[in-house]
């Protein structure tokens, strides 16, 4: 009947989160009051009615599922077209509805085919997720808990994998198709999914209640400084001094906390660099989104089943400097790398940027130091100081705030060395002034009334930044 699609396969059955229990209140002794804490966990909490119908959708999809696997050639549904799949897998759905006697309305009977299309053809239960442009982050703590992040606050999705099978068969599906594995011998993985998103999985053993999955999507609309202007991630006379320093060829590390905004930072400060311009970018999973067009990207790479094969991001760098590159950007440096990426801002690749994890300036400098120890390289602290004082001319500092938004927090130089100790000095910052009733942030981006260590060679260069950016604004 359906001759043309064939291969058998099954999943289990979909199980709802349980709610939890409230939490016991607590009455405060002292006549100091406190806010509540928000003692019930995260869980959704959908109405009666409405979720014994999921409940029951879910195990007719279940069943259609099951069918539906019994039924096609997976085999040659690769080379079928979206709309020839969809109509195909419509019709064995309506024939097995028929048989069971169930029935749907129409807008239960599309979304179910949307849903076993999804199966087929995308990461199943994620398809509607990754579609959701609100959507900027993914995260899956086992298979009947996915968290969802958007406008820069948490929340747990009513969308559910049908088991533990059914998740790791979504995390098999990703990881292969991008050459890499995760079993039990190898319980983690870094990969991206076709349009770019990074992903990371971790599996049991190691990951006890369920397999942990984090997506990272990927923007479609790249984000130019103009658009980080208009969100409010800093101020035009910021974006006049970073026009001036990357143009310039000033050496800037991109410093910041896990999801503050550091890779669309550096994507957004790339835009000032001209097309011109050899630029090699090195990265442990491909994010950037450079607009030149003389780019050459590496993606370094993990060992295979038998420990062999490795390409670190210290190869590719070492690489990088023979491929004659007017600037180096790698995507962030975690390791031994940092040594060569210093050498290389030294000696005749100015101009060069990285992300570093940090959560100042100050911390930035003494993160570089660490990574220079851990690399096991004997160097006494002096020369190992002057190495980076010598290699970094700017740190900028990309912040998430607690009520979600990312601000770029602080623009600082590294002006040399006094005695044993870099010195720095902050050009702008963001300042604090309060919080709103519902958790916003109040403050306001001024400068420091320090006027910039490169101001001559912006001048050299052919950029007349003007003197009164570097004036303080006080707010009324």
């Amino acid at each position: 009947m359906f001759s043309r699609y064939k291969k058998p396969q099954a999943d289990a059955a979909p199980v709802t989160p349980a709610a939890a229990p409230a939490a016991k209140e607590a009455t405060p002794k002292s006549t100091v009051q406190r806010k509540p804490a928000p003692n019930a966990p995260a869980r959704a909490a959908p109405v009666d009615k409405e979720k014994k119908r999921k409940e029951r959708l879910a195990e007719i999809k279940l069943e259609l599922h099951r069918a539906l696997l019994d039924s096609l050639n997976l085999a040659a549904i690769d080379q079928a077209g979206e709309a020839e799949l969809r109509e195909e897998i419509s019709e064995i759905a309506s024939e097995n509805l028929q048989e069971r006697g169930i029935v749907l309305n129409r807008e239960e009977r599309r979304a179910m085919i949307a849903d076993l299309y999804d199966e087929v053809k995308g990461l199943g239960p994620l398809e509607t997720l990754l579609k959701d442009d609100t959507v900027s982050d993914i995260l899956v703590n086992g298979p009947h808990q996915i968290f969802v992040e958007q406008h820069g606050k948490l929340s747990l999705s009513d969308i559910t994998f049908k088991d533990e099978k059914h998740l790791m068969r979504i995390i098999d599906k990703i990881v292969s198709a991008v050459g890499r594995r995760v079993d039990e011998s190898n319980p983690y993985v870094d990969a991206r999914l076709a349009d770019g998103s990074r992903f990371n999985a971790m599996v049991p053993p190691i990951a006890i209640d369920g397999s942990l999955v984090s997506i990272r999507k990927f923007k479609k609309d790249k984000l130019g400084i103009d658009d980080l202007v208009n969100f409010g991630a800093f101020t035009e006379e910021m974006a006049v001094y970073l026009q001036a320093a990357v143009a310039t060829r000033l050496n800037v590390i991109v410093s910041g906390g896990t999801g503050s905004g550091k890779t669309t930072t550096l994507n957004a400060l790339s835009s000032f660099i001209d097309n011109s311009e050899r630029i090699l970018t090195i990265e442990d999973t491909a994010e950037l989104q450079l607009q030149q067009t003389h780019v050459g990207r590496m993606e370094s790479r993990p060992p295979n089943v038998e420990g062999k094969g490795a390409v670190t991001p210290r190869d590719c760098l070492k690489n990088a400097l023979r491929m004659r590159p007017d600037r180096i950007i790698v995507g962030e440096t975690r390791g031994e790398e940092v040594i060569d990426m210093l050498q290389a801002m030294n000696t005749g690749h100015d101009g060069s940027m990285t992300t570093i994890h940090a959560n100042s300036a100050r911390d930035g400098v003494a993160r570089l130091e660490n990574m220079i120890a851990m690399a096991g390289i004997d160097m006494p602290l002096k020369a190992m100081r002057s190495q980076i004082s010598s290699a970094v001319n700017l740190i900028v500092q990309a912040s998430r705030l607690q009520d979600g938004s990312r601000r770029m927090t602080s623009i600082t130089e590294i002006t040399g060395m006094e005695g044993d100790v870099i010195s720095m000095q902050e050009i702008f910052r963001f300042q604090r002034v309060g919080l709103t009733p519902d958790n916003k942030i109040i403050g306001h981006f001024t400068a420091t009334g320090v006027r910039s260590h490169f101001s001559e060679r912006f001048r050299m260069w052919g950029f007349d930044v003007p003197a009164s950016i570097y004036e303080p604004f006080r707010a009324e």
